[in-house]
């Protein structure tokens, strides 16, 4: 190893003495010019300062939001609240992704490897064709069969196929009539529910076998600690992806919902209305994999570009700055204190009289582009939707978070954050200074969420001196 090392630094000196166009100036590296790409769907939000909290007086006399001055980094957000037609792209992906995985699981115990086409998108009739790209060693390049000797032929602890690379060019086969060989109709067969279990002739996936896994680093506390190597700081999560469609029906007792409870996630009439039953688990889930999808794709498609960063869920202060919309002390996000325009229409989703859930033209959720976007091009800030943000509740918190990006995030305090208010709710929730908090493992048929991702770029405030 020294050898190597002392021939690594010989080699380096000598490349040093080689031609050189900064003329021996310190010039910096030239790794090209950063142009930040907004993300589809997403509103650029400014950064800036604005007062956090209740301008008005506390109706419901819960002390929680007192005014303080703060200032949060620009980032963008999504215009609207995730959708159904979103989600179920995130719970699409995963249902492909475990069903090749199982696939390719069955081949390798079977000891079949892909045919030569299958490598270009061609099936030949059998459950080969899905079977691992690294089945075949001989057609390694040298990194990845390096790789695959010292580190996926032997997998980790809990999941003895991690890193192994899955061959997506074929496509799967869904109709049963088509499927290659019995390998194939077993592991197929696998993914839904039992016989007994189904009804009017329907076979249902198996929910439960939907689950996504990711990685994350724990920063927080590998700043603080003092020892510690930097695996001891990566969590492993595994998230059971399908909404909880029960909450429906368990929200509200003696009430008839079944039909929200059948279609309202998987129907496309529902397609556009924010996505709810999601535990913020979930929600983080739903994060980790935006980013994991979009990263592949530039990864594949963009070569030398640079990978995007994280999407997130925003804290409560960025939430409550964009419900702003770059209004200062308002009520609402429309300014307030009234839910009503000029010309008597209620400007958002909720629960305006005793029992009467209609009175603004919508029944339960609607669609996530409704009524009038906030300053920053924002819909349902207020309604509709309850939110997640990424904050832990904490009915003290604005007494000691930091005046610059103020974030409580605990990780042993189960109670997070909602902001916005719901369909369901009176209009005291959705002023933008009110706190409300759910469980993180619970879901509710009134909480949505969206997600932000961090402005990388020449820094841009929303509430700085206009050129």
């Amino acid at each position: 190893m020294k050898k190597f090392i002392a021939y690594t630094s010989i080699l380096a000196l000598l490349i040093g003495c080689g031609k050189s166009s900064d003329k021996g100036e310190l010039v910096g590296i030239n790794g090209g010019k950063w142009h930040p790409e907004k993300p589809y769907g997403m509103a650029l939000i400014p950064g800036g300062s604005f007062i956090m909290g209740k301008s008005d007086d506390d109706l419901a006399n819960v002390e929680d939001a007192p005014t303080k001055t703060v200032t949060v980094r620009s980032f963008y957000m999504d215009e609207t609240e995730i959708t159904n037609s979103e989600y179920r792209q995130f719970v699409e992906w995963v249902k492909d992704s475990t069903m090749r995985v199982r696939l390719a699981i069955m081949a390798d115990m079977s000891g079949q490897t892909a045919d030569p086409g299958a490598a270009k998108g061609k099936n030949s009739g059998s459950i080969g064709d899905f079977a691992f790209n690294d089945s075949d060693p001989e057609k390694m390049t040298a990194y990845d069969k390096y790789m695959y000797d010292n580190y996926y032929s032997v997998g980790t602890a809990d999941d003895p196929y991690a890193g192994r690379k899955l061959n997506k060019k074929v496509k799967l086969i869904k109709d049963t009539k088509l499927y290659p060989d019995a390998e194939y109709a077993e592991v197929m067969d696998s993914m839904y529910l039992p016989i007994e279990e189904s009804y009017n002739g329907l076979r249902t996936i198996d929910v439960n076998k939907l689950k996504f896994r990711y990685s994350w680093m724990d920063i927080q506390a590998a700043a603080k600690a003092k020892v510690g190597r930097r695996k001891d700081f990566i969590k492993t999560e595994e998230v059971n992806v399908y909404p909880d469609t029960t909450v429906w029906i368990k929200d509200f007792a003696y009430s008839y919902n079944e039909p929200m409870h059948n279609d309202y996630f998987w129907h496309k009439a529902y397609g556009d209305y924010p996505v709810v039953g999601v535990k913020w688990t979930q929600a983080k889930a739903f994060c980790a994999w935006r980013t994991l999808n979009k990263n592949s794709y530039v990864k594949s498609k963009k070569k030398g570009q640079d990978l995007i960063n994280s999407f997130r869920l925003p804290t409560e202060a960025e939430w409550e700055y964009s419900a702003r919309g770059g209004l200062e002390s308002a009520t609402y996000p429309w300014g307030g204190p009234y839910t009503k325009n000029d010309r008597g229409c209620f400007l958002a989703n909720f629960k305006p009289n005793r029992g009467d859930y209609a009175a603004d033209e919508a029944l339960y959720t609607v669609e996530a582009k409704s009524y009038e976007p906030n300053g920053y091009n924002l819909y349902n800030m207020a309604g509709n939707v309850s939110e997640w943000t990424d904050s832990s509740y904490d009915p003290n918190a604005y007494e000691y978070v930091s005046s610059m990006n103020p974030n409580v995030q605990d990780g042993s305090n189960k109670r997070k954050v909602l902001r916005g208010g719901s369909w369901k709710d009176v209009a005291y929730f959705l002023q933008v200074s009110t706190r409300d908090y759910e469980y993180a493992d619970s879901a509710r048929s009134y909480v949505g969420f969206r997600t932000v991702q961090d402005y990388m770029g020449v820094q841009t405030t929303g509430n700085g001196k206009k050129k």
